[in-house]
C-alpha cells in the first residue's frame, strides 16, 4: 500500500464578511497517496482553492486537521508555517508571480538560494526546454514560457508537494496542453506528489485520483486507472 503523503480529517473553513459568515469548506476528509497526481476538481465558490491554501500553508482552518508527511500542518504557528512552506512545498500560480526585473534564470535561482540548491537553476530550466532562454526576462517570454519558469522555480526548492492553482488558467489552449503535460511527467518521473486546482472537468482525465467539491463538501473522489496523456485532452 502506498504511503500517505496528505490526509484531511473534517477540515472545516468559515470567512467572517461583516455580519455574514461564508462557509468555504464544510468537513473535508479524505487522503492522497504519495507520488499521485491529484486533481482538485469544481465550479467557482466550491472551496477547492481554500483546500489548497489550507494544504500549503497558506491558510490555516477553522476546525479540523492537515497532514502532509506526517506533520500536522494544521497546528503550525509562524514562523513554523514559514519553514514548512520554504522546505515542503512548491506552488505554482494561474498568474505566473515572477519577478520582471530578473531573468528567467534569476527568478528560478532566487528560490534556490533560500533552498541551497541556487546551481540547479540552469539544469531545471533545461528540463522544462527553456535552455536557450535563461537570460531572457519575463516581458520576453510567452504566457506558456513564463509558466515554465515558475514550475523550474517550484521544483527547485525539492519540495515534497507541488501544488497548481488553475496553473493552465492564463494560457490558450495549445500551451496548456503543453504545460499539463510538462507537469505530468514530472509526476511520473519523481516521488513528487502533485495536486492541482481546475475547474475544467476534462482536466481530471490525466490524473490518478479527482477529488471533486462542490458548496465546501467533497462530494466524489474517483480514481482513474487509466490517465489519459494531456495531448488527448478535449474542452
Amino acid at each position: 500500500m502506498s504511503e500517505t503523503a496528505v490526509s484531511c480529517d473534517d477540515l472545516t473553513k468559515h470567512y467572517q464578511m461583516g455580519e455574514v459568515t461564508v462557509r468555504a469548506l464544510r468537513g473535508a476528509t479524505f487522503e492522497v497517496p504519495a507520488g499521485s497526481l491529484v486533481v482538485l476538481l469544481g465550479p467557482s465558490g466550491s472551496g477547492k482553492t481554500t483546500l489548497l491554501n489550507l494544504i500549503g500553508g497558506l491558510d490555516t482552518p477553522t476546525d479540523g486537521r492537515v497532514f502532509v508527511d506526517h506533520q500536522e500542518v494544521s497546528k503550525l504557528v509562524e514562523p513554523e508555517l514559514t519553514e514548512y512552506r520554504r522546505k515542503k512545498v512548491g506552488f505554482i500560480f494561474q498568474f505566473f508571480n515572477l519577478v520582471p526585473t530578473l531573468t528567467a534564470q534569476e527568478n528560478v535561482g532566487l528560490i534556490g538560494e533560500l533552498a541551497g540548491n541556487a546551481d540547479e537553476a540552469a539544469d531545471l530550466l533545461e528540463r522544462v526546454g527553456l535552455g536557450e532562454r535563461l537570460d531572457y526576462y519575463p516581458a520576453e517570454l510567452s504566457g506558456g514560457e513564463q509558466q515554465r519558469v515558475a514550475i523550474a522555480r517550484a521544483l527547485i526548492k525539492r519540495p515534497y508537494l507541488l501544488l497548481g492553482d488553475e496553473p493552465t488558467g492564463n494560457l490558450d489552449y495549445e500551451t496548456g496542453l503543453l504545460v499539463l503535460q510538462l507537469i505530468r511527467d514530472i509526476s511520473d518521473e519523481s516521488d513528487l506528489t502533485v495536486l492541482m486546482v481546475t475547474h475544467n472537468a476534462a482536466i481530471g482525465q490525466m490524473a490518478d485520483i479527482v477529488i471533486s467539491l462542490r458548496s465546501g463538501h467533497v462530494e466524489d473522489i474517483e480514481e482513474n486507472e487509466s490517465p489519459i496523456p494531456p495531448s488527448e485532452l478535449r474542452w
